[in-house]
C-alpha cells in the first residue's frame, strides 16, 4: 500500500506538471485548477506514504517519477528534444529508483 500511494503522488505531479505548462502562467483557467488539485493531491499522497516510508526513500522517488513523467510526455506532448546524455541521465534515475525498491530495509 504503500508503495501506492507513492505511485499516486508521483502521478499526480506529473499531471500537475503538465496542467502547469497547459495553464500558460496560470492564465487559462481549467489547466491552472487542474495544476492546484494534483498538486495538493500529491502533496497528500506522499505525505500519507512518508507514514510508511524513510523521508529520503520516498522523496527521491517521487522526485524521480517526476522527471521521468514529464520528460517522457515532455517529448510526447510539446515536442521537446532529448539529447543522448539526457536519454542516459534518465535511464540512471530509474536504476536508482529501481535500486531503492530493491534495497528497500523492511
Amino acid at each position: 500500500m504503500k508503495w501506492l500511494l507513492l505511485l499516486l503522488a508521483g502521478i499526480f505531479e506529473i499531471i500537475w506538471a503538465i496542467a502547469m505548462k497547459y495553464s500558460n502562467g496560470f492564465t487559462i483557467i481549467i489547466p491552472s485548477i487542474i495544476t492546484v488539485i494534483t498538486y495538493i493531491l500529491s502533496a497528500v499522497f506522499l505525505a500519507l506514504a512518508l507514514k510508511h516510508l524513510p523521508l529520503g526513500t520516498a522523496y527521491i522517488m517521487w522526485v524521480g517519477f517526476g522527471i521521468i513523467g514529464t520528460a517522457i510526455l515532455g517529448v510526447l506532448l510539446f515536442n521537446e528534444k532529448l539529447t543522448i546524455m539526457q536519454i542516459i541521465c534518465i535511464l540512471i534515475i530509474i536504476l536508482g529508483i529501481a535500486g531503492l525498491k530493491l534495497f528497500e530495509k523492511n
